[in-house]
This record gives C-alpha cells, structure tokens and sequence, in this order.
C-alpha cells in the first residue's frame, strides 16, 4: 500500500487560497495548455528549478483539482511540518535510496485517480538550467500505465532574486499526454529510455518559452 495517504484536507484548500492572489497578480502567473489535462489520475512530469514551483502547477488547477506532490523526506525535519505536508498532499520520498514504498505510494494515489506530481530531474537544479532527468519517472509510468503530462516551469529560478517588488514572471505549460503500455519490472535501462522520452517535451516548451522572454 505504500505510506499512509490521507484525503486532502482543510490545510491544502486554505493554502492555496491565501496563496492564489499572491501569486497569480506579484508573480504574473500564466498557465498555458490546461486543456491537456486529462480526466482521472495522471502524473504531472515537470522540471525543477526552484521551491517555489509547486505553486505555479497547483494554482492553475485550484480548488477544481488537487496535486499530490512528492518531495523528498529531508522536508520532513519537524511535527509541524510533517503535519504541514503529510495533509497539504505532500509524500516523502528518500532520495538517493531505492525507496519502495514512495513507488507504491505513487501507484496507490493512481489507482486512487488523482494527479500525482513528479520532478522528473528527481530534484532541484542549482541552476535556471534543466538538469539530467532520472529513471524514476519512467519506471511511474511503465508500471502504472497511467498519462504522462509534460510540463515545464519557466520563470521561478529568479523567485529569490526579485529586486524593489519587481517579481519574475512565472509560465508553466502542460503539454500533450503521453501513454506508454504497461511494463512489469521494466529494466533500468527501460526506464531511463521512456524518462527521456517523457522530458524531451519538457526541453522544447522551456526551450520556447526562455526563447519568447529573450524575444527571439
């Protein structure tokens, strides 16, 4: 079953509703190919460049749909913030360890039809530069059968670097999904070939968008 998984509560809605105007109107948050999103649970593969980023993918999608997010454990430093996460639709998952029970965890809020969200970088780029993705997001979508929906975040890597209130503008575009056939125990190999395939996407929407903010 994976860790214990609760329904979204109050501390998720109330968060995202003093949050929205913030970000919507300071952040100029723009939400593009909404559309793409399918009915039932899917994962959300997206780019990471800044903690900022859960925000501009959940508030496009408030209070109609709701995220659930993977993040790794380190977050999950204190009671308060355990409580925080654990009903704000946060999991951990232990990075840098084949960390089981955050896969059967994604599989069970899957099944559960929801959204489950995935940087599919496996963490933060220290950079505004996309990084290498990781296998793990492949063996998700192999395993589970469930849509891939590409998404890149473009924007939020200068959220700490705001000058005198001039806050970045922060873009996030959700691709086309992708559907891959149900594989059991695919290989490593396998798994890093269909991440590829689902960050490729990812690449060319960030790749655009970074060209439209240069005016290229």
């Amino acid at each position: 079953m994976g860790r214990s998984i609760r329904l979204v509560s109050p501390v998720y809605l109330l968060a995202g509703a003093i949050s929205w105007p913030f970000v919507k109107v300071g952040y100029r948050l723009r939400a593009r190919g909404v559309e793409n999103l399918p009915e039932g649970g899917f994962v959300l593969a997206a780019n990471h460049t800044s903690n900022f980023d859960p925000w501009p993918l959940a508030l496009p999608l408030f209070p109609r749909r709701q995220v659930r997010f993977m993040a790794k454990s380190q977050m999950f430093g204190t009671p308060v913030l355990t409580y925080i996460y654990s009903h704000g639709g946060v999991f951990p998952v232990r990075r840098g360890h084949r960390d089981e029970e955050s896969f059967k965890t994604a599989f069970t809020i899957l099944r559960r039809k929801e959204m489950l969200l995935v940087y599919a970088e496996g963490g933060r780029s220290r950079t505004s530069e996309l990084g290498e993705v990781k296998p793990g997001i492949g063996r998700i979508a192999l395993e589970s059968g469930a849509p891939v929906v590409p998404v890149a975040i473009h924007g939020s890597a200068s959220v700490r670097r705001w000058k005198r209130l001039r806050f970045p503008k922060v873009t996030v575009q959700f691709g086309e999904p992708l559907h891959f056939p149900t594989e059991e125990a695919p290989s490593r190999e396998r798994q890093l070939e269909v991440a590829e395939q689902i960050f490729a996407p990812v690449r060319e929407m960030y790749a655009e968008l970074e060209a439209t903010r240069n005016g290229r």
